[in-house]
């Protein structure tokens, strides 16, 4: 079995806020040309929020769970894409709902991560709309 190099924990917000902030900055922020202001959006301390980290413990990937059962800020730094840190960390998300009690979890995917969330079984829903001048559909999961 390969080793992973990388591993996920539970983060604490506000004290692993430097570390959600420098890769949500890098990917959303610089990459994708998101505004400050939309990607800041106040809701961070609500949030369970998932930490990846490399084997020196450097920040590599996030997401987060919104109160309501909304997945959100889901973020890896591009060396790190197509490694299973994005699998890991919807997972881990996705459990964490789970034990949180929702049968059901939402989130808003980039048209172009469709396939990675249907590969963990979220269905699209709805039509194509704009979040942050990118593409995105609506994407539900229910436990079964």
């Amino acid at each position: 079995m390969t080793e992973r190099h990388y591993h996920i924990r539970l983060a604490r917000w506000p004290q692993d806020r430097p570390a959600l902030h420098q890769v949500r900055e890098k990917v959303f922020v610089q990459e994708q040309n998101v505004p400050v202001e939309l990607e800041w959006d106040g809701l961070d301390d609500q949030c369970l929020h998932m930490l990846a980290e490399d084997g020196q413990g450097r920040a590599i990937g996030t997401g987060r769970l919104l109160p309501d059962g909304h997945i959100g800020r889901m973020a890896v730094l591009r060396q790190w894409r197509g490694r299973g840190v994005g699998s890991s960390l919807l997972r881990a998300l996705m459990e964490e709902g789970q034990k949180r009690g929702f049968h059901e979890l939402a989130l808003a995917a980039q048209l172009q991560a469709i396939p990675f969330y249907e590969k963990e079984g979220f269905i699209a829903q709805g039509d194509v709309f704009d979040d942050a001048g990118i593409p995105h559909r609506k994407m539900v999961w229910r436990k079964t």
